[in-house]
């Protein structure tokens, strides 16, 4: 999705792709590491210099994925960024925003799921959704992007919150890593397993003590 977004690839890019790839990079990064007045900077950044194109449709995948980072923190919802460039939006665009909002999976029409990015593809055709399957994700926000919609739709199997946690905890993700956490606390408790729980919860304490002392 970054890719398409700043178009970094073969010749030498105008300055205003690689401004569009590094401020939009930076600004996931700040927004899954909890750091918000950064992301929207870098935000502002990305604005600034796609507007210098202007091309609505450029801005509408980025807006697409800074909603698709709220959702792998599993913060579901709308996308409101997005809403006011739907209309200038391409047929990609306009699916992922259908499949972050919940309408291209399961049920939904193949041909809709093929405009996906790849790495969702499989995602949104699956019945379920196992930790092998989340593996042959390689990027890891697209990893818990999969592994955060097939949660919402019900089709996430149990192991595969665990490869979710390791996913958000080796990149350092403070957002997604407290909100996968607490789900496998929750089913921790749940299933009455309070050692699971406890251990859960200092991890948790962990995480929201380093962000304490930033």
């Amino acid at each position: 999705m970054l890719a398409l977004v700043s178009g970094c690839a073969g010749t030498p890019p105008p300055d205003w792709q690689m401004n569009v790839h590094g401020a939009l990079q930076r600004a996931v990064e700040a927004q899954l590491s909890g750091h918000t007045r950064v992301a929207e900077a870098e935000m502002r950044v990305v604005r600034s210099e796609i507007a210098r194109t202007g091309r609505p449709a450029l801005l509408a995948r980025a807006e697409l994925l800074r909603c698709a980072a709220e959702a792998a923190a599993l913060n579901f919802g709308a996308c409101p960024a997005f809403e006011p460039l739907r209309a200038d939006a391409e047929a990609p665009e306009l699916a992922y925003a259908a499949y972050l909002a919940g309408r291209a999976s399961g049920g939904a029409d193949a041909a809709q799921r093929a405009l996906l990015p790849a790495a969702q593809q499989a995602i949104a055709a699956a019945a379920t959704v196992d930790a092998a399957r989340l593996n042959t994700i390689a990027d890891p926000l697209a990893r818990l992007l999969g592994a955060a919609m097939a949660l919402r739709d019900n089709r996430l199997a149990p192991e595969a919150i665990a490869l979710a946690i390791a996913t958000a905890s080796a990149q350092g993700w403070r957002r997604p890593l407290l909100a996968w956490l607490q789900l496998a606390q929750q089913r921790a408790q749940q299933a009455g397993d309070g050692e699971q729980a406890a251990r859960l919860q200092r991890r948790m304490d962990l995480v929201l003590g380093g962000a304490d002392g930033r």
